[in-house]
């Protein structure tokens, strides 16, 4: 599926399954709980964090997946085609960092 898909999946979901859109403050809200949500399990999956009962059956894959399905929500409602904005996100990042990562010693000590 390619990003212009998905955005267009989850407008069909939202008019047919989900009613309508939450606003753009309450998705953000969401956004943020989700990215918490994933950011739990990392902590506790790959950081120092122990486990409690309640977290044994969360799912990061399912979590991630939450965060993207959020945020093509406020892309849809703010009109941004995400595959362009993310193709000049990465110019951007390829201009700036042409040299930058190659160049630092703390992530590349050749």
């Amino acid at each position: 599926m390619t990003i212009e898909e998905a955005q267009q999946t989850v407008d069909n979901w939202i008019k047919t399954t989900g009613v309508r859109y939450f606003n753009e403050l309450t998705n953000t809200a969401i956004l943020m709980e989700e990215v918490g949500e994933v950011a739990r399990i990392i902590a506790r999956k790959y950081g120092e964090q122990s486990y409690k009962k309640s977290d044994e059956e969360i799912n990061l894959a399912d979590e991630m997946a939450d965060v993207l399905f959020v945020l093509i929500c406020l892309a849809n409602q703010t009109g941004i085609d995400l595959t362009g904005a993310f193709h000049k996100n990465l110019e951007k990042k390829t201009i700036r960092d042409a040299t930058r990562h190659k160049d630092n010693k703390k992530i590349n000590p050749d």
